[in-house]
């Protein structure tokens, strides 16, 4: 009889292994299945602060030249990797997230490509930040121009947005409703980033993002353009569904807190409303966003 069996334990045969092995590989399926939800936002990205992982609080950012941009997470670096207009410097990945990529033989990538510990991009990134195992460092998009938009029927114009993941969902729902452009301004906006690229998903590569210096100069060019400018404010004097008129809309979105600012106000089209039965009054940018790209789409197809 053999040690196992006299000694009343279970050789690597037995069910309780196989039972161990089975609970991993499920664990493994959900938790893949987790991460493509979250990918896609379907599901949230847990709060940082619920996510504090060892060292957070002695990491200091690395100083990035301006030219330099770390774009992370699997959608979004698989993203940009196959958008041509990116120029790309490196890949650091993980083994395992190199297999999830799933872009083909490293070599063909045409950039260097290095094999790290998730520790190893924790340096770099930030111990929060949640890289799913590779990293790219590449370069900002190429600029793009008003001017290059005048064929495009709906753009999206934010005024003061700050927070990277609101701008990031709203990428997401002008790339969904075909926007031509999300337009912003360079002060008190999120520029190109990793947190940015993140929160957009993938939408980063897919519609072009184009920061202004001077906001009510832009409206004025969209004007001669041939763009109706509508700000949406929570007051407006008409409901969005009136206030369409034209070809060519460009919807105009205010901060988090203070809305449209006073001189945005005075030089778009028209002032407009989102009319909402219920007992809030007021949404997220990002929902009031999503919200007004639908009438708008909807308006232009009639």
């Amino acid at each position: 009889m053999s040690k196992d069996r006299s000694s009343g334990r279970k050789g690597p045969d037995s069910t309780d292994g196989d039972k161990s092995a089975k609970d991993t590989h499920y664990a493994t399926l959900r938790r893949a299945h987790r991460d493509a939800k979250r990918e896609r936002g379907e599901i949230p990205t847990p709060a940082p602060q619920k996510r504090k992982r060892q060292g957070a609080d002695d990491w200091k950012p690395p100083a990035l030249a301006p030219d330099q941009v770390y774009l992370y997470g699997l959608h979004t670096v698989r993203a940009a990797l196959g958008n041509p207009e990116r120029k790309n410097i490196k890949l650091s990945t993980t083994q395992n997230a190199l297999v999830r990529l799933e872009i083909g033989p490293a070599d063909a990538l045409g950039i260097p490509v290095e094999i790290v510990s998730p520790q190893d991009i924790d340096k770099v990134l930030g111990p929060e930040a949640i890289h799913q195992g590779v990293m790219l460092e590449t370069r900002p998009l190429p600029v793009r121009r008003l001017e290059a938009l005048k064929n495009s029927p709906l753009l999206l114009v934010l005024d003061q947005v700050t927070d990277p993941h609101n701008v990031g969902a709203i990428m997401r729902s002008a790339v969904a409703f075909d926007a031509g452009a999300v337009i912003t301004t360079q002060r008190h906006s999120p520029t190109e980033s990793g947190v940015l690229a993140k929160s957009a998903s993938g939408a980063l590569e897919l519609i072009p993002y184009i920061q202004i210096t001077n906001l009510a100069d832009a409206l004025g060019e969209l004007h001669r353009l041939g763009f109706t400018t509508i700000g949406l404010d929570s007051e407006g004097p008409a409901p969005l569904e009136g206030t369409f008129s034209g070809d060519k809309i460009a919807l105009v979105l205010g901060s988090e807190g203070k809305g449209l600012r006073q001189k945005t106000r005075e030089t778009v089209s028209a002032l407009a409303r989102l009319d909402m039965p219920g007992a809030i009054k007021s949404l997220n940018v990002s929902n009031a966003a999503a919200i007004a790209l639908y009438a708008t789409r909807s308006y232009l197809k009639s």
